[in-house]
């Protein structure tokens, strides 16, 4: 099993949203290759961290486990979608997408702040400097230490 972090910003898809679809969703729109490689190396049944990004408290606030191995992402096909590339017409596997299900809502998120000050985290790639991936790998070892701080009293 491997460990990720999904970034969304709440306002556009939430924690909320996806326990509100009681399904699996389809984690659409990454326009990334280095992230749309992190995801083709996804497994059903790994784990993910939600973490909603770009908003007043950044902070992870659960977690979700990946339901369906990566698959073409038709929303880069859709001149209407916001996520739409012209290029996916002449390849429409250029993009792909992975299906997460909700698993745990978290009773305190795990600040941003919180993450920063914990020494056990400092190598964490979404800690780095100028990191703006949507989808991160997460070592077992930041795995446990963030479930840690999200389970703490």
């Amino acid at each position: 099993m491997a460990y990720w972090l999904f970034k969304s910003e709440p306002s556009s898809f939430s924690l909320e949203d996806l326990m509100a679809r009681g399904a699996p969703e389809p984690w659409s729109g990454v326009r990334n290759f280095e992230a749309r490689n992190f995801m083709r190396a996804m497994r059903p049944g790994d784990l993910g961290f939600f973490y909603h990004s770009s908003c007043a408290r950044p902070a992870i606030v659960g977690e979700v486990e990946v339901a369906r191995a990566f698959y073409p992402d038709h929303t880069a096909l859709d001149p209407a979608d916001h996520h739409y590339d012209p290029r996916a017409i002449a390849n429409p596997t250029l993009w792909s997408m992975v299906d997460v299900v909700f698993r745990e809502r978290y009773p305190t998120p795990v600040t941003l702040a919180r993450l920063k000050d914990c020494p056990a985290l400092a190598g964490m790639r979404l800690l780095a400097r100028g990191n703006r991936l949507s989808v991160l790998p997460v070592t077992d070892d930041e795995w446990r230490v963030i479930q840690g701080l999200a389970r703490a009293v």
